[in-house]
């Protein structure tokens, strides 16, 4: 599993994926007949990106912040976020998550413009995966 995965798992992404999952869906409960015999097949219909359960990102991370007796600012700081998830905030750790997101090379010789460049990514991540993150965090 990769860095940032951990980050989602943490964050309740697999259990909302699950819950999706879970739910039954129009198809399946249409397959069936009431007189027991099997109705004729239907299309299955993907569903969109769109109709994945949102998941409250600023939500979870601002409640670890308000139990957490360091003041850790997970708004502006990969660092703080990272603390307040539980994982290994090093340098180590974030050059491997900055190579898995894809990090320009310039930027990985230069920690802070690595920092500055990973926390905007892993929020773009989260965003893209359903993570409901306040727009002002995107740009």
């Amino acid at each position: 599993m990769g860095i940032f995965s951990g980050i989602m798992e943490k964050l309740g992404f697999n259990q909302s994926a699950q819950q999706a999952a879970a739910a039954p869906s129009p198809s399946a409960a249409a397959a069936h007949s009431p007189s027991g015999a099997a109705a004729a097949p239907r299309p299955t219909v993907q569903q969109s990106p769109a109709a994945m359960p949102m998941v409250d990102v600023m939500g979870q991370l601002e409640k670890l912040a308000a139990a957490n007796p360091q003041k850790l600012n997970w708004r502006t700081s990969i660092v703080d976020m990272l603390k307040l998830l539980g994982m290994d905030s090093s340098i180590a750790a974030r050059k491997r998550l900055a190579t898995e997101l894809g990090c320009p090379s310039d930027k990985l010789n230069d920690s802070a413009q690595m920092n500055v460049w990973l926390h905007k990514t892993v929020l773009e991540k989260l965003a893209q995966n359903g993570g409901n993150v306040p727009p002002d965090l995107l740009h």
